[in-house]
């Protein structure tokens, strides 16, 4: 199989990421892989779709470091064409790109559509994915899983939203690793309006109801095509604690990782995002739940597989693409006719 790897940028790659692992395990499993960069594609006048790619080449010595550094050299660059590939893994952050670099916010769901349209098989479904990728994607889930909360830019809205609620966490709409969210203790926060407009500054925010239990931090559940990701009885799972009075779990915040435990109520949770996850093409995604509620699904790059594997010794990345693998020998065979 040959599998590209999509990525905001190869240089500024690391080598903990989910990304590494699942390019070292695909490499492993002797699949041919490759790094494509968001800025390294060009649409040809005869219609091929051409990237200046980086080879990820595996050696039985190989750790994590030693693939990704090899990967990076100038000399693992080559041209490709995408057409020809099996599948394409989109694993860039386009939050990451949204101030910066404008232009490469939607890029890869955009080329992602068009090379489905030739035959590659694209994780997650690009069309799915340009949903998926907003937080305003867990509304189109049961109510009865998800915390209350109202989308808006008008700061009296979300004042009212808290003297009817209590606590909020207040973050934007589109964001990540914990950047720009707050917790608003109540209608008499005297930072309150202070809070939501440093995030409403950047476009519509989410106020969500405080969770109870949040205090003692977050799960994060993968699921592979809708299903808790399992493995000898192991799940990919990993608890993320807050640390002092910080509420927000993010590993990239300072939260601490620790070891899960998944039960009747998570797998409960799981079951009903299933048909949905599914129906939109989210072949691997991360949940975030609080007892009972998801308080995020993580659809686009989700990342964390480096704690799991820390807590279970499973490499996960392996089980996922063989799962690849099987979802490229399943597409239907009128989709796989190349575009000539």
């Amino acid at each position: 199989m040959r599998i590209a790897f999509f990525v905001n940028g190869i240089d500024t790659e690391i080598s903990e990421y989910t990304t590494t692992r699942l390019a070292l395990a695909a490499a492993k499993l002797e699949h041919e892989v490759w790094y494509v960069g968001v800025g390294d594609i060009d649409y040809e006048s005869d219609e091929t779709m051409r990237a200046r790619g980086h080879r990820a080449m595996q050696t039985a010595r190989d750790d994590l470091e030693s693939f990704l550094a090899r990967v990076q050299d100038e000399e693992s660059r080559a041209h490709i064409v995408l057409d020809d590939f099996d599948a394409v893994w989109l694993r860039n952050d386009t939050i990451e790109d949204m101030q910066s670099r404008p232009w490469a916010s939607n890029i890869g769901v955009e080329f992602g559509q068009m090379l489905t349209a030739r035959g590659v098989t694209v994780v997650n479904d690009p069309v799915g994915l340009s949903r998926a990728g907003s937080k305003l994607y867990l509304q189109e889930f049961p109510a009865e899983i998800r915390p209350r909360c109202i989308v808006t830019r008008n700061v009296d809205e979300v004042h009212s939203f808290v003297t009817r609620t209590g606590r909020t966490v207040v973050k934007p709409l589109y964001g990540a690793k914990g950047r720009n969210v707050f917790m608003i203790a109540g209608e008499d926060d005297p930072n309150l309006s202070q809070m939501v407009e440093a995030v409403v500054e950047d476009g519509y925010a989410i106020a969500q109801e405080f969770v109870e239990g949040a205090e003692e931090g977050d799960l994060r559940l993968f699921l592979l095509n809708g299903e808790p990701l399992q493995l000898d009885g192991a799940y990919a799972a990993t608890r993320r604690i807050p640390q002092g009075n910080d509420v927000r779990a993010n590993i990239s915040t300072g939260g601490k990782p620790a070891e899960a435990v998944i039960g009747d109520t998570e797998l409960r949770v799981a079951g009903l995002l299933k048909d949905r996850l599914v129906e939109d093409g989210m072949f691997f995604v991360g949940v975030d739940i609080i007892g009972d509620k998801v308080v995020e699904i993580n659809a686009e790059s989700p990342g964390g597989l480096q704690s799991v594997e820390h807590f279970t010794g499973i490499d996960f990345g392996l089980t996922l693409c063989e799962a690849l693998e099987e979802r490229v020998a399943s597409w239907p065979a009128a989709l796989k006719k190349k575009v000539s």
